[in-house]
């Protein structure tokens, strides 16, 4: 077996261990510690595995983005008609209003994210649904109640839509 291997797996599984106590941690220092756990792990594996140095760091890095950027959803339901208009609606204004490189962005995006707004049974600070720039649509009919509101301009993860928060659309 690998040494390195071994130490980088050592290594993971204390750190792990460590960080289970920090349950008092913010939603944004959850995502930091995640992310940099999963891209030391993922560098690990690939330098065992007879990564380059180079690559393996490139390969923890884009790991520890992904991993560390989705949003902390804590409820997905199925939308109501008022959300889904309203999202819409959003969504929209935030395409139409956007300036012509921030609109060559939402194409290279694809996906934003967009307020909608919140129903009785809601359960996060916000209520987000997905907008497709390509087909001008809303995706599909969930909403997702995310604990804390990811910073606009931000990419998060949704499902397996990666979708980048706008916000209200204003």
């Amino acid at each position: 077996m690998n040494p390195l291997l071994i130490k980088s797996a050592s290594a993971i599984l204390v750190a792990g261990l460590f960080l289970t106590g920090c349950e008092n941690l913010s939603p944004a220092e959850n995502g930091a510690l995640f992310g940099a756990g999963a891209g030391a792990l993922a560098g690990g594996v690939a330098k065992a595995a007879g990564a380059s140095t180079s690559e393996a760091v490139a390969i923890g890095l884009a790991t520890g983005a992904v991993a560390g950027v989705t949003a902390y959803i804590i409820a997905k339901h199925k939308a109501t008609e008022r959300q889904r208009r309203i999202a819409e609606e959003r969504a929209r204004l935030a395409y139409e209003n956007a300036p012509a490189p921030r609109k060559a962005q939402y194409r290279k995006q694809r996906y934003i994210a967009v307020d909608t707004v919140r129903e009785k049974d809601s359960a996060g600070a916000k209520s987000v649904m997905l907008y497709d720039t390509q087909t001008q649509q809303v995706v599909g009919n969930n909403v997702y109640d995310v604990k804390q509101a990811p910073k606009e301009g931000s990419i998060s993860k949704f499902d397996t839509y990666s979708a980048e928060y706008v916000g209200a659309g204003t």
